[in-house]
């Protein structure tokens, strides 16, 4: 259903904190001019951590009012209360989103057992396309190949974004589900090139924020099965994969941002600035990939 180069969209934000539509509906257009080939509202690099209920129904509904039709939109919906995740995803469904991005069950640390039957409830219970989000880097929670390979036997949930960066666990993965009609998609966007180069269907990316077209290019030749030319396009891009998490996400990407002037400079505590030191490795960055 959905390939390439995928946004984890920024939520842009005042200096209070408050959400700024008017920079978020400028970042739509952004985003389809320069050919993505969806966005993603309300993942992680949207601070959907911070946002309380209503500000996160309403920022996933009015991208979607601000896409048009024009590319589609896949909300976040995951919380560590299956309840919580529930009451979101209708919230999505109920906004026109295309399908849903859930987290695994962050703190809780739920076992295997604990995560099927989360997720296997929340697709139940909203029939609406659904996307697993492994990233246990930040959740303190992994989700097995075996657990995928059981969820993906339900109707709606119609893939995994992979953040571990684990090359060999795409290989498990691929011979769990050969005879699935499942998507992969990488969560990681220094190994994210490889990732589609070994048959992943696209990444859903932080760069991407930053180097759209560049980012499209690159995915198109890789899922194409154009080695030479995918990992040409990516070697521009290598320094924003790792410099955009000097700190923690979406830290950096929203500093990049301003410093486009694309958007401005509110973030949400905890969340904070970036610190002064990272701005010049981030601009030597930012500079290598022709921004």
């Amino acid at each position: 259903m959905f390939r390439g180069s995928m946004v984890a969209l920024v939520t842009p934000m005042q200096v209070d904190g408050s959400v700024d539509y008017q920079s978020l509906a400028e970042l739509v257009e952004f985003h389809i001019e320069n050919n993505t080939s969806a966005i993603v509202s309300m993942g992680t690099t949207g601070e959907s951590a911070t946002l309380n209920m209503d500000e996160h129904c309403d920022v996933m509904a009015r991208t979607v009012e601000m896409a048009r039709g024009r590319i589609p939109v896949i909300a976040g919906t995951g919380a560590n209360s299956t309840w919580e995740a529930i009451e979101l995803t209708r919230c999505a469904q109920q906004g026109g989103a295309d399908a849903c991005l859930l987290v695994t069950p962050y703190y809780n640390k739920p076992t295997q057992e604990g995560l099927f039957l989360h997720h296997k409830k929340i697709a139940e219970s909203v029939d609406i396309p659904q996307i697993l989000y492994n990233v246990p880097g930040r959740t303190a929670c992994d989700m097995l190949p075996e657990t995928v390979k059981r969820l993906s036997a339900v109707d709606n949930i119609i893939g995994i974004k992979d953040a571990t960066g684990d090359l060999d666990r795409l290989a498990e993965t691929q011979a769990l589900l050969a005879d699935a009609d499942f998507a992969l998609y990488s969560g990681d966007d220094e190994t994210g090139t490889e990732f589609m180069l070994r048959g992943g269907d696209g990444v859903i990316s932080v760069t991407t924020n930053v180097a759209p077209k560049a980012m499209a290019a690159m995915c198109e030749a890789a899922l194409a099965g154009d080695r030479e030319l995918a990992e040409s396009l990516n070697q521009p891009l290598t320094g924003l994969h790792s410099r955009l998490f000097l700190e923690a996400n979406p830290i950096p990407v929203k500093w990049a941002l301003m410093d486009m002037k694309l958007i401005p400079p509110g973030i949400r505590l905890p969340m904070t600035v970036l610190a002064e030191k990272y701005h010049q490795p981030l601009r030597e960055a930012m500079q290598q990939a022709g921004l």
